[in-house]
């Protein structure tokens, strides 16, 4: 079996990808580390981990104990991930870094694995993509095909485990409770990785881009327009969704009465995805849980594809949420 340690532990992404791992068939949960929790049992931080044997480990633990061919996954800051990735790839460990210290960076493959698989499945070090980004570049790249849109807007919303599990964030249920809040106007951090990305797709139109904090624990919704200078074929663009997405066992794409749906998704590595053309403007909404395949399931996806494992493996379990 492949070890795969943990750093910055005791963060929201990473205790989902901890859960996830615990249950994988084909990996053993090595050295958990925490600067903030170390000594402490995970236990007593998350619910969903009480019935599990581990304890967080005191910072430089990850790197005294991981062996040429360890995967190690990096949930911790930009600054943390920039100081300890470069040594844990010369000790021969593979890394799926989930701080966007490495989104933007030549030497990592960018792990949007529905667009990417041949690049993850090479890679040294992946660089797990932002929640706003996935969403809004799952919604988007299909429409490669349909030409070149003038303008795109994105409208997105997110759960407030989007946030971070820090002392700031740990009263914002109070202040968003009632409450739709919009925020990043002037430049998100995650709008160079989506324009970046959207560019390597052959899509360079300008964007704006809108996030927004809803009172959920989890989930995201991305409402996404792409505004062309021509009316688009309707059925054209709903095919290429279609084939984008066929061989992929995470995203449904849907017709009919059915929309995207933050509830069906919670808990899941699972992407939700419905088009629809009037006239020059198509409409993409997509969901995702913004802790799963904005996050962790989409890091333990990665996990699969470099270890050469059914992609799916691991991610069968869902989350009940309230």
């Amino acid at each position: 079996m492949t070890r795969v340690h943990v750093t910055g532990a005791a963060g929201y992404a990473a205790a989902e990808a901890i859960r996830l791992l615990h249950g994988h068939p084909h990996v053993e949960l090595g050295v958990l580390e925490s600067r903030s929790h170390a000594g402490e049992e995970l236990a007593d931080h998350f619910a969903l981990l009480r019935s599990t044997p581990y304890r967080f480990a005191p910072p430089g633990s990850v790197a005294a104990a991981v062996h040429p061919g360890d995967v190690v996954m990096t949930g911790g800051g930009d600054e943390e991930s920039r100081a300890i990735v470069p040594a844990l790839l010369t000790q021969g460990a593979r890394v799926i870094d989930l701080s966007a210290a490495y989104r933007t960076a030549d030497g990592a493959a960018y792990g949007l694995c529905e667009w990417h698989r041949d690049a993850i499945a090479d890679a040294q070090l992946v660089a797990n993509p932002g929640c706003y980004p996935t969403a809004t570049l799952l919604a988007l790249l299909p429409l490669a095909s349909a030409g070149a849109p003038r303008h795109i807007v994105v409208d997105a919303k997110s759960g407030i485990t989007g946030a971070g599990r820090t002392p700031q964030a740990s009263t914002l249920f109070a202040e968003v409770s009632g409450e739709i809040r919009a925020y990043g106007l002037s430049g998100h951090r995650h709008q160079p990785e989506m324009e970046r990305y959207l560019r390597a797709g052959g899509i360079g139109a300008s964007m704006t881009f809108t996030p927004h904090v809803v009172p959920i624990t989890r989930g995201m919704l991305a409402d996404a327009y792409a505004i062309f200078d021509e009316p688009v074929d309707g059925v054209a663009v709903e095919i290429a969704f279609r084939r984008a997405y066929a061989s992929s066992p995470f995203v449904r794409v849907l017709s009919g009465a059915r929309v995207p749906s933050v509830a069906a998704v919670a808990g899941t590595n699972d992407a939700e995805i419905r088009v629809d053309v009037a006239g020059a403007v198509v409409r993409v909404i997509c969901a995702i849980d913004n802790l799963g395949k904005g996050a962790a399931g989409q890091a333990v996806q990665n996990l699969n594809l470099m270890l050469g494992f059914p992609e799916e493996s691991g991610l069968s379990d869902r989350v009940v949420v309230a």
